[in-house]
């Protein structure tokens, strides 16, 4: 019997079905609306670092043919093949999705699914519908994911953009219009691969208008479906940009984006000062621009929002992407990372939780949340032991809430740098005043280091072991170390450490610089020791 799935319910692959010769089948519809369905094959930084690897109507199969396209058959819109013993290791993910080629949105579709069949057998399935969504042109399904084992992922996740957009969110390209796509090939013929254990093999599932039982493999047989027309005029599509050319610049949120600076004046120059010019000496008149292009920027100066510098292709406007102009292009590289993941950095402050993946609730500071959407709600949680020591030894209020619901929260604090660390069982020590919010689902209980010199009195951390993510905060980027017989760190720059080390306050004593009110000047430097594997983190910051 299949299994009923919920968006965000996860589930190993192996606890549905011994087979990995597998059907997938996507059922969607609405009233005079037309549905692309794909499926993309993303590296481990969730990225279509292949295009080779992104099937859909005008590329049916991967090289290797691990994943083919076999169009609409036993009640499906559409519906693939996934051999997952054949798949390349570089490919860690299979996202499948489906667009809306044209006008409409996503909250007019009727019910519909995804489901996985192996062996004819139909072993589980998400049922959604147009209610779960607003005003979204495309929607990431389910995902197949690769940690340590395969395993499958209802998402659910809507995306405002269409099929380009989508294609953009995971890092490929579209490229220019041509000529009109040939006509969609015919799903190849095969026969299921030798096997001498009893996983079941391929086959498609049983029409359900068919009195007849399905054959061992392959779909039943169906009235040919009318021909259809070609829905895009893109016919290919680029591969990210290769190692010679420039990189693209990554969305924002998104690891090694760097946002544009300003040009930086040289050491003793005036902002604004051209090189070379004496100081007190007037500039020399800007050159006329061309009729019809705006005066550039002063030498020094950021060009106007919406202004190209010097030398920028015409009709682009500065930091906007090249896929058009006016206020949508200008937001679109700030919109929101939707990974169908339930923590997603949105940039390197800003932290987003999805309620509805996971089932448990988040402890998070309070006066954390900037946002929400959805149904949401917020209860305080006393932090007991945590709130009260902390609170009173060392002045550093911990107060948590607890948010529950099916939604979204997005979380900051201070302009702080947000690092998600998952826990797959193992544990981590993180200074109290370093931890901004966790899964509910965590163990956690307070250490407490004491040493003289250091403010209150003691050191207080938090221990979190289980599964689940907890989200540290540092001011600027961390460093990570490895713990040997010589490692020492200042106790207010030390965010966290592995949970196996041993602290020890040493007997090394400096003088600090500027000393704070009602603190003698002094701090300690502590000691950690551990056998390899250990490590430390600190930040280049001492609170």
């Amino acid at each position: 019997m299949a299994r009923e799935f919920q968006r965000g319910h996860k589930a190993k692959l192996s606890d549905l079905t011994p087979g990995t010769d597998l059907y997938v089948g996507v059922q969607i519809a609405a009233p005079g609306l037309t549905f692309d369905i794909s499926c993309f094959g993303l590296d481990a930084n969730e990225q279509l670092s292949d295009d080779r690897y992104f099937i859909f109507f005008n590329q049916p199969k991967s090289p290797e043919e691990s994943i083919q396209l076999l169009g609409a058959q036993s009640g499906d819109t559409e519906s693939f093949r996934v051999t997952l013993d054949r798949i390349p290791a570089a490919i860690q993910k299979l996202s499948f999705t489906a667009t809306i080629d044209g006008p409409g949105q996503m909250s007019q579709v009727g019910p519909g699914y995804i489901r996985i069949v192996a062996g004819g057998e139909e072993v589980v399935r998400y049922a959604f519908t147009g209610s779960e969504f607003t005003t979204e042109r495309a929607v990431m399904l389910g995902d197949f994911y690769l940690k340590d084992v395969w395993r499958f992922a209802a998402v659910g996740q809507g995306f405002d953009g269409g099929l380009e957009a989508l294609l953009k969110n995971f890092g490929g390209e579209v490229a220019e219009e041509e000529e009109a796509p040939a006509a969609p090939q015919a799903a190849p013929g095969f026969a299921p691969p030798a096997q001498a254990t009893a996983p079941p093999a391929f086959a498609a599932p049983p029409a359900p208008q068919a009195p007849q039982p399905a054959p061992s493999f392959g779909a039943p047989p169906a009235p040919a479906p009318a021909p259809q027309q070609p829905m895009h005029a893109a016919p290919t599509i680029a591969a990210p940009l290769t190692p010679q050319a420039p990189p693209a610049p990554a969305p924002y949120g998104q690891p090694g984006h760097q946002p544009p600076q300003p040009p930086q004046p040289q050491f003793g120059q005036v902002p604004g000062q051209i090189p070379g010019q004496h100081p007190g000496q007037p500039a020399p008149p800007a050159p006329t621009p061309p009729y019809g292009q705006p005066a550039p920027a002063p030498y020094g100066q950021p060009a106007p929002f919406g202004q190209q510098p010097p030398g920028a292709p015409q009709g682009v406007p500065q930091g906007l992407p090249a896929a058009g102009a006016g206020l949508h292009a200008a937001l679109q590289l700030y919109k929101e990372t939707a990974t169908g993941q339930r923590w997603t950095p949105q940039n390197q402050q800003l932290m987003r939780v999805d309620l509805t993946m996971g089932g448990a609730g988040v402890l998070a500071r309070q006066g954390s949340m900037v946002m929400y959407q959805g149904k949401v709600d917020f209860g305080y949680k006393g932090a007991g032991f945590v709130g009260r020591v902390v609170g009173n030894a060392t002045g550093q209020e911990m107060q948590l809430m607890r948010c529950t619901g099916r939604g979204q929260v997005f979380l900051a604090e201070e302009g702080s740098c947000l690092h998600p660390i998952e826990l797959q069982g193992d544990a981590i020590c993180v200074s109290a005043e370093s931890v901004l919010a966790f899964d509910e689902s965590l163990q956690y209980e307070v250490r407490r280091v004491e040493g003289h010199g250091i403010p209150g009195g003691a050191l207080f951390a938090m221990q979190f072991q289980g599964t689940g993510t907890v989200v540290i905060k540092t001011h600027g980027t961390p460093v990570v170390l490895p713990v040997t017989p010589t490692t020492f760190a200042d106790c207010n720059a030390v965010v966290a450490w592995s949970a196996a080390s041993q602290v020890i306050v040493s007997s090394q004593v400096r003088l600090r610089r500027n000393a704070y009110p009602g603190h003698s000047g002094e701090t300690v430097n502590l000691q950690f020791r551990g056998a390899p594997g250990n490590f430390i983190v600190v930040q280049p910051y001492e609170v």
